[in-house]
């Protein structure tokens, strides 16, 4: 799982990060990105690693960022992913 995020309101956990950063928001506000492991992601979304490397060899599931040989995924990329996927 990710790490706590520090805002300038004090430190949120990996559930509420995304709501939290949002809530601090403002013209000035400098986002930095945060990277998930394949293991964190596939935590997040509770599925198999293997789903998520399938979904790489296939092209079909989240946008990821290959640096060098690591993968990575960035959260708001998943989570834009997630919602287009979404049915009802």
């Amino acid at each position: 799982m990710p790490g706590p995020i520090r805002s300038r309101h004090g430190t949120v956990g990996p559930h509420t990060a995304s709501a939290a950063h949002l809530l601090c928001m403002d013209a000035t506000t400098q986002i930095t990105p945060t990277f998930l492991t394949q293991r964190e992601l596939s935590e997040l979304l509770r599925m198999p690693e293997r789903t998520l490397e399938d979904w790489r060899l296939m092209q079909t599931g989240p946008p990821y960022i290959k640096l060098g040989r690591l993968v990575r995924y960035d959260v708001q990329d998943v989570l834009t992913w997630v919602r287009e996927h979404r049915h009802g």
